[in-house]
């Protein structure tokens, strides 16, 4: 597989580092401008040169091969156009070669990646809000796994905190085992907003919860049996989600797993002369770093999010050594997370630049935000199911004969619900509409899907593989749409390590837009299937490629691909 960029890369004859020359390699949208573009404003300090002196200068330098057919001097940049039937025939090349292997890569072999995404509330219903650290992590998970990373998927359940006491409170006033063994985390949820409802008028409920949330840290039998049997409960609920979201873990262990784990790090903190006493409580001082100090233990001695996370991260140090530790998290936690990784930065751990807050917007409905409190919560389960239900009246008005329809409305609707939540870049807010994921035409997974499906169409239609004995004419390739879908068919390995690299899974979303639409563009103008059979097995190579390429890239979203809709 030949790296057009590192190759660039060689011919640049500079004092830099190959590698980096390489990264600054880009592409050029118009290809009559070229096909790769190099900036020379960096070199400008160390060469003594202005921008467009030096492009003229490498650019003389630089003799035509059968890779780099011409290089011109543009503006302080150095424009290389490359061999397009090369191009083309490599492209094709290695994507039906490499096949379901294509983009995958050795570069994170002997690495370990930690992703805390998800982290899904005991006692409380899975919704809509867990949507985007779900999809995102899940992405994280894959990308970094066809890069040949070992990845560990860690689900840090809620599982600690006087929520729990009033838990207990509500289900032994309002409910019964037999109530939540038939309604579910439904019949919890019901209690738990009963619970604040009444607790504003009668405020002995607070209290008798926090003693019931005490005699869970005491290893009270009936308390501890209550909380392990509302645990059971929620995780066969989410459990039921994440298998049909596709997404997987290695790890649930939860903030209760970590209750006496504690002790050590605060230990180590205060040996280290960290910890300072404020009002009764412990606390470490930020105030160097702009940041209010980072609160460890309550005047009461219990613990708070930042200690627990604090003796998880040295946990996860210790039991996975990891080279990353990623936290899929919301924004609105920014100063958690920057006051818990300079917490450990202080204490001399030098694994704490390891640690990553992936922070993400948040994901509302067209009627506003929502609250597990009051009960205005859309359950993710209810989205999923209502998308799927959409995708089947879409599915049964186009194709209404189509095997196995069922299976296919469950693949497209979840596609669309977890694509709406990696499509754009995972800092903006996100409005769920339904309409809009569902849209066969538009930016949506949908489009992608069938976008595949006409793929493998067309191959079927031309005997699925019958043409492989047939010689490629590859001067039916020889055209602008061709030459533009290739050229982005290329770039998907680079794709993958850029999406995974900078936390981004919507660089991979908006790229298998571009190679649909690109493949629509080329379907329009070329036709495939056609008398001469030379053509028709080179164009075929390319409808394959795209097949290729649309179904592991939507893989790596975790969208599975049908293959006929």
């Amino acid at each position: 597989m030949l790296d057009y960029k590192q190759y660039i890369a060689s011919k640049i004859n500079v004092d830099m580092d190959k590698a980096e020359l390489a990264q600054a390699v880009t592409e050029i949208a118009d290809d009559k401008l070229g096909d790769y573009a190099f900036p020379c404003f960096r070199l400008a300090k160390t060469m003594r040169m202005s921008p467009v002196a030096i492009a003229q200068k490498l650019a003389a330098e630089i003799t035509p091969d059968e890779v780099i057919t011409k290089v011109e001097a543009v503006n302080g940049y150095l424009n290389f156009f490359v061999n397009h039937r090369t191009l083309v025939k490599n492209a094709l090349g290695d994507v039906l070669a490499a096949g379901e292997n294509y983009g995958n890569d050795t570069i994170g072999n002997g690495k370990t990646i930690c992703i805390d995404y998800s982290s899904v509330n005991i006692c409380k219903s899975f919704h809509i809000g867990h949507l985007s650290t779900t999809a995102i992590g899940s992405s994280l998970y894959k990308l970094y796994t066809a890069l040949g990373y070992r990845v560990i998927g860690i689900n840090h359940l809620g599982d600690y905190g006087t929520q729990f006491g009033k838990m207990i409170v509500a289900f032994k006033r309002w409910s019964s085992k037999e109530a939540v063994e038939k309604g579910g985390i439904g019949e919890l949820q019901r209690v738990y907003v009963k619970f604040h409802q009444e607790e504003e008028n009668n405020p002995e409920l607070t209290e008798e919860a926090r003693e019931w949330f005490a005699r869970i840290e005491k290893g009270d039998k009936e308390a501890n049996e209550l909380f392990e049997f509302f645990k059971k409960i929620t995780l066969d609920d989410v459990k039921e989600i994440y298998d049909r979201l596709n997404v997987k873990f290695d790890s649930w262990n939860g903030e209760s797993f970590f209750n006496d784990k504690m002790s050590e790090p605060l230990k180590m903190l205060e040996e280290k002369g960290l910890i300072k006493e404020s009002q009764g409580a412990k606390v470490v001082d930020l105030s160097d770093y702009n940041m209010p100090p980072c609160l460890l233990v309550k005047s009461d001695g219990s613990s708070l999010y930042a200690t627990r996370d604090i003796a998880a991260a040295i946990w996860r140090k210790k039991e996975y050594d990891f080279d990353k530790c990623l936290y899929v998290v919301a924004y609105q936690q920014n100063l958690h997370f920057k006051q818990f990784f300079k917490v450990l930065e202080l204490a001399g751990l030098p694994w704490a630049k390891d640690l990553v807050h992936v922070a993400y917007g948040m994901v509302s409905l067209e009627d506003g935000a929502m609250s597990t409190r009051k009960g205005n919560v859309v359950l993710l389960r209810d989205v999923i199911n209502k998308a799927v239900s959409k995708a089947d009246e879409i599915i049964t008005a186009k194709n209404p004969n189509l095997p196995d329809k069922a299976k296919v409305a469950e693949q497209v609707g979840i596609g669309a619900v977890l694509f709406s939540a990696l499509e754009n870049s995972k800092i903006k807010d996100i409005t769920f509409t339904f309409d809009r994921v569902l849209n066969f035409d538009g930016e949506t997974a949908p489009y992608l899907q069938y976008t595949r499906a006409r793929c493998n169409s067309i191959v079927e239609k031309a005997g699925n593989g019958a043409d492989a004995k047939i010689m490629p004419d590859f001067n039916a390739l020889d055209n602008v749409e061709t030459l533009r879908l290739c050229k982005l068919l290329a770039m998907f390995p680079n794709v993958v390590k850029d999406a995974a690299f900078k936390y981004e899974p919507s660089i991979l979303s908006g790229y298998l837009i571009d190679v649909a639409q690109s493949f629509n563009r080329f379907y329009i103008e070329h036709r495939v299937l056609c008398d001469d059979l030379g053509e028709q097995a080179a164009r075929l190579m390319v409808v394959r490629a795209v097949g290729t390429v649309l179904k592991k890239g939507l893989a790596l979203l975790g969208i599975e691909s049908p293959d006929a809709m």
